[in-house]
């Protein structure tokens, strides 16, 4: 896919959120990309002030490179509608139900996803008993990246119950979703749309040297290898396109989604759960979503211009928002 007519495009970059530094990572490398694509390519860093700089650089379109809030959360999605300016990614309403976990399971449980069972819980509470039977697994319920994510065992040096002083997400957040820790093999299928319907770019295993995926592991070079396409049985691997691809279209992703499952081996398709479908996928040398495009023939700079080119359309079909 390409366009005769090179495009402005503004990329939205940078931020104040916990992933910052790799939205940083994911915009620099997009506007290189669109820019050796034959576009003009103006990047804005975000800040109070973003929208008097969009309005002043006045783009065709904006790529949306931000990670976390107020650039996945829907903030920014509701601000640019406001400025009828077309965006990539996920709109309003889909921003809003995906970083937060608890809404996801919410809207996409009832449509056959198999996702962890979970509850709210009060971090305060966490010091006097704990929430569920150990092993357990505690996250904020809308950050991305897997920051703040903490694995709870019987081993766990947190004490039990959870000590007050006990570093953890605990100390920064006061509500943390509760899981039940799922043991085995971290998966991960990319989507993107085309003019023929989602498409799912197929399965990466990620095998970390220690510890679980967390913020780390994914933006360390050499922490973690991804195997792609994953070396796992061709029914799972069907269930897991399957899977992300309704999940893109239960919430309502534009552009490109990726969605993250645990998968216990020992089960077999029952034990294969998504634990998150990320509407703002990282676009960085280490992501995933470009990796799988790669394996499917599409380079780094078609991507990013097939996503530019989907918010395009959707701007149009939405009759100028992106919905």
């Amino acid at each position: 896919m390409s366009t005769d007519n090179p495009l402005h495009i503004a990329v939205l970059l940078g931020g104040w959120a916990n992933e910052r530094e790799v939205s940083l990572m994911s915009g620099h490398g997009v506007a290189d990309a669109l820019e050796s694509r034959g576009h003009r390519v103006t990047q804005i860093d975000m800040d109070r002030d973003v929208a008097a700089r969009i309005a002043e650089a006045a783009p065709d379109v904006v790529f949306n490179a931000l990670h976390g809030v107020p650039g996945e959360d829907g903030t920014v999605q509701g601000m640019l509608d406001l400025m009828g300016i077309p965006y990539t990614h996920s709109g309003v309403a889909t921003s809003v139900i995906a970083i937060d976990k608890q809404l996801t399971k919410q809207a996409l449980v009832p449509h056959g996803i198999p996702m962890p069972g979970g509850r709210i819980v009060r971090s305060e509470d966490l010091f006097e008993r704990d929430p569920m039977p150990r092993p357990y697994v505690l996250k904020p319920v809308n950050e991305g990246s897997s920051v703040g994510v903490a694995i709870v065992t019987e081993e766990s040096n947190a004490g039990n119950p959870i000590a007050r002083d006990a570093a953890g997400p605990w100390q920064d957040f006061s509500e943390l979703l509760a899981e039940p820790f799922i043991r085995g093999r971290e998966l991960t299928t990319a989507v993107i749309d085309s003019a023929d319907g989602p498409r799912a770019l197929g399965v990466t295993e990620l095998i970390i040297d220690n510890g679980f995926y967390d913020f780390e592991h994914k933006y360390t070079e050499g922490r973690t290898q991804h195997v792609c396409p994953a070396n796992i049985p061709a029914e799972i691997a069907r269930l897991c396109e399957q899977y992300a691809i309704k999940a893109h279209q239960v919430l309502g992703c534009h552009g490109t989604s990726r969605t993250d499952y645990r998968w216990d081996d020992e089960a077999g398709e029952d034990g294969l759960f998504v634990l998150e479908t990320n509407t703002q996928p990282g676009m960085t040398p280490l992501s995933l979503v470009p990796e799988q495009a790669k394996h499917t023939g599409i380079d780094y700079p078609q991507l990013c211009e097939m996503i530019v080119l989907e918010a395009l359309r959707v701007h149009a079909a939405k009759g100028g928002h992106n919905g």
